[in-house]
C-alpha cells in the first residue's frame, strides 16, 4: 500500500468518499444572530470541500447545549435554513459533509444559558476549564445536577438535532461523546458521581451516550450516524480511573447499533498522543466499522496506520484551518500553511476565508 491509497474514494454506508481525509470539526465562534450559520461559514466549507468528508463544527442541540460565544445551534428553523446553505455549497463542489451535535453540559456560563439558569452536569462539580465569552476566556460556571426527569429531553434534543440535520442538507451526524461536554461527563467518573441508573457501574454511566445513540439512529438510520469519543484526554478538566474497560463496552455497544463510523482522538485532544496508557486497537476489534482516527496525523502517520490496518479514514483539524486545499498539498507534497493563533475565534473573514490555496499563493 503506497501514500496513494489515502487518497482512493472510500465507502461509508451508502456513501462514496473521494478520499480517507477527514476535516475534524473545529470551533471557530463565528455565527451570526440567532447563532445561525453565515454567508462566511458557508464559503469556508465550500473551500474545504475536497475532504473526503467535512464534519462541520461542534453545533448546539438546544439553546442548553451552549457553552461558548457565537457558537452555532441546529435547533431553530432560522439555523436549520442557514445550515441548508452550507450543506448545498458543499455538495456543489462534490463534498459531503456530517454534522456534530453537541451539549457541552459543565463547560458552560450563567450567561450563555437561558433565564440565566446554572450549566447542567450528572454531578455539581465545576469544570476545571475555560470558556469563550465575550472575546475572551472566563471561568465556567458552577453547573446543577441534572434530575432523572430531565434526561429523556437531552435525548429527544439529540434525536430532533438530527432530525433537523437531514432536513438542512446534512449527509449523516456525528455525536459529540468526546472531549469532556455532557457525555463523556456522564461517562467519565471523575464528573459522575450519581448513584442513580446513570452512575456507578461502567454500563450506569454509558447509558446516557448509548440512549442517544440509539435515538439518533432510530430517527435517521445507523448509516447517517457517527460518533466522536477520546478515552483518555483530559480536554475540559475531564477524569476516569477505568477508561480501558469503559470504552471497550462503549465499542462493543456501539457495534451493536451498528452506527456508520466510531470517530477516536487518540491521546490528549490537540496534545501529546502518548498522555495516558491505553490499548486503540482493542477498540478497533471490537468496533467493527469505519474506524476514524484522530490526532496529531500527518500524511507519514496516516499512510503507515492505515498500511499496518490500524484505522480507516483519518482526521485533519487545524492543518484545515490555513489551507483549505489540504488534500491537494498532501497528495502534491506540498508545504502546508500555519494558521493565524489571534484569528481562531471569533471575528469576520480574516483568518476564515482569506487563506490561499498553495496554487494561489505561488
Amino acid at each position: 500500500m503506497t501514500d496513494n491509497s489515502l487518497f482512493q474514494p472510500y465507502t461509508l454506508g451508502s456513501l462514496t468518499l473521494a478520499n480517507r481525509i477527514v476535516m475534524a470539526p473545529l470551533t471557530r465562534s463565528r455565527a451570526g444572530a440567532g447563532l445561525v450559520p453565515n454567508e462566511l461559514a458557508m464559503t469556508y466549507y465550500a473551500q474545504r470541500a475536497s475532504a473526503g468528508l467535512i464534519i462541520a463544527e461542534a453545533t448546539q442541540v438546544s439553546a442548553q447545549a451552549q457553552g461558548y460565544q457565537d457558537t452555532p445551534g441546529i435547533y431553530t428553523a432560522e439555523q436549520i435554513a442557514g445550515w441548508r446553505k452550507v450543506t448545498d455549497a458543499v455538495h456543489a463542489k462534490g463534498g459531503r459533509i456530517f454534522i456534530q451535535l453537541w451539549h457541552v453540559g459543565r463547560v458552560s456560563h450563567v450567561d450563555f444559558q437561558p433565564d440565566g439558569a446554572a450549566p447542567v452536569a450528572p454531578s455539581a462539580i465545576r469544570a476545571e476549564t475555560k470558556i469563550f465569552l465575550n472575546n475572551g476566556f472566563a471561568d465556567t460556571s458552577e453547573p446543577r445536577a441534572l434530575e432523572l426527569a430531565e434526561l429523556p429531553a437531552i435525548v429527544n434534543d439529540f434525536r430532533q438535532a438530527a432530525a433537523n440535520a437531514i432536513a438542512a442538507g446534512f449527509d449523516g451526524v456525528e455525536i459529540h461523546g468526546a472531549n469532556g461536554y455532557l457525555l463523556e461527563q456522564f461517562i467519565k467518573d471523575g464528573a459522575n458521581q450519581r448513584t442513580d441508573a446513570y452512575g456507578g457501574s461502567i454500563e450506569n454511566r454509558a447509558r446516557l451516550l448509548l440512549e442517544v445513540t440509539a435515538a439518533v439512529v432510530k430517527e435517521i438510520g445507523a448509516e447517517r450516524t457517527g460518533l466522536r469519543i477520546s478515552p483518555v484526554s483530559p480536554a475540559s478538566g475531564i477524569s476516569s480511573n477505568d477508561p480501558q474497560p469503559q470504552y471497550n463496552y462503549i465499542a462493543e455497544q456501539l457495534n451493536a447499533l451498528g452506527i456508520v463510523y466510531l470517530h477516536v482522538v487518540e491521546g490528549a485532544t490537540g496534545g501529546p498522543r502518548d498522555v495516558a496508557p491505553f490499548d486503540y486497537d482493542a477498540l478497533r476489534q471490537r468496533f467493527k466499522h469505519t474506524y476514524l482516527a484522530n490526532n496529531g496525523y500527518n500524511l507519514e502517520l496516516a499512510t503507515t496506520r492505515l498500511t499496518d490496518g490500524k484505522a480507516d479514514l483519518f482526521a485533519f483539524g487545524r492543518p484545515f484551518i490555513a489551507n483549505p486545499d489540504l488534500v491537494e498539498r498532501l497528495k502534491a507534497g506540498a508545504p502546508l500553511a500555519s494558521p493565524n493563533p489571534a484569528t481562531l475565534f471569533g471575528g469576520g473573514a480574516e483568518g476564515y476565508i482569506d487563506y490561499p490555496t498553495f496554487a494561489d499563493a505561488n
